[in-house]
């Protein structure tokens, strides 16, 4: 158990912590408040509400990062398997508990908030991944076939809720795990290539609406009242910004109710409307520099558990950044996936709290040794 002392002490690593990436959190935070009280703003009492509430989720946000940077990765990286196996009942429980919305049961209701608990299972696989990996290198067939079925439990259980976007973004942190820890290219490619050739067996296995978001996709003029309006109404939010946007609360798209889940889903939408593309760039740059200082960190630390898992943390955050930001300008399918740190929700604020307080503690670690 942790002494006062030894925990001033946890306390005080926190100036060895990269200041850069936290503060453009912070401003990506603030971000999302703002564009989330501008989205409902049509909406009386309503957009206020929201807005406190994300206020109160990031606040939350900051106390799970200061838990996992405090605690410190070595420390949860040696009860790995046990929050895996949390991460697993949960999900086994929110399929015979939950509530269904928006066509999949992936939320457990608890009045005061919902809670979707493949959120932080994220943060356990990657837990998990950096120490199987460690203890088993991926260096064969045996190992590697280890690693996928371990982490297959996740998958199968979120594809059963269903939510595609995010057993793909379980894919890329898993694949992702695989690279940093020197799996074989041959291995790799023979991975990429057993997916493609199961896209057609995959594409059977899709509920009509999936199919319909999908074609949509390339042509969204294909059913613009249905599946495809979503598209058309945030591409014509994103363009109507031009370059310095229409300003604050000036949005027509949203507050003519036009742009659906402006809150959520299409967020990015919303916001390049009202501040324009150079608005839009000043965030995409934010991004930019918290994924290249998670590079860094991963690069630069000789702990192989440490690199493992900032990289499949790193690949999480990176993939619902590019996928949100391409759904909304039109060039993606569009998946439900939130724009980390910016998109309404608790159990993602919370979520991403957990991971960068164990980005943190990985950089705090190595950071002395480069100085």
């Amino acid at each position: 158990m942790m002494t006062p002392g030894s925990l001033r002490g946890e306390l005080q690593k926190i100036v060895d912590a990269d200041r850069l990436s936290l503060y453009c959190v912070l401003l990506l935070i603030a971000v999302g408040v703002i564009s989330i009280y501008s989205a409902l703003a049509g909406k009386g009492d309503t957009a206020l509400h929201f807005a406190f509430r994300q206020v109160a989720w990031a606040v939350m946000g900051v106390a799970a990062f200061m838990a996992t940077f405090v605690a410190g990765h070595e420390r949860l990286l040696k009860y790995s398997y046990w929050i895996y196996g949390i991460s697993i009942i949960l999900l086994s429980a929110v399929l015979a508990a939950g509530i269904t919305a928006k066509g999949a049961t992936s939320w457990f209701d608890f009045g005061a908030f919902r809670f979707q608990p493949a959120e932080p299972a994220k943060v356990a696989l990657a837990l998990v991944l950096a120490s199987f990996l460690t203890r088993y290198p991926p260096r064969g067939l045996v190992n590697i076939a280890g690693a996928l079925g371990l982490s297959s439990i996740l998958c199968v259980l979120v594809l059963l809720q269903p939510d595609l976007g995010t057993v793909a973004v379980y894919a890329v942190m898993i694949f992702t795990a695989l690279v940093m820890a020197g799996a074989p290219k041959k291995y790799l490619l023979v991975m990429i290539g057993t997916v493609l050739g199961a896209l057609p067996v995959g594409w059977s296995m899709l509920k009509e609406y999936q199919k319909l978001r999908m074609l949509v996709f390339i042509n969204p003029s294909l059913d613009p009242l249905g599946a495809g309006y979503n598209v058309i109404q945030s591409r014509i939010a994103v363009g109507a910004g031009g370059l310095l946007g229409k300003g604050f609360l000036e949005g027509s798209q949203s507050k003519l109710h036009f742009l659906p889940e402006p809150h959520t889903d299409f967020i990015f939408s919303v916001f390049s409307e009202e501040f324009g593309f150079l608005g839009s760039s000043f965030v995409i740059v934010l991004f930019g520099v918290i994924l290249w200082r998670m590079i860094r960190t991963a690069l630069r630390t000789d702990d192989p558990r440490g690199k493992i898992l900032v990289g499949s943390l790193s690949a999480w955050i990176w993939v619902q950044v590019f996928e949100n930001v391409a759904m909304s300008v039109g060039i993606a399918p569009v998946t439900g996936l939130a724009l980390p740190f910016i998109s309404y929700g608790g159990s993602s604020l919370v979520s991403l709290g957990l991971a960068l307080g164990l980005i943190q503690s990985v950089h705090a670690a190595s950071r002395k040794q480069f100085e």
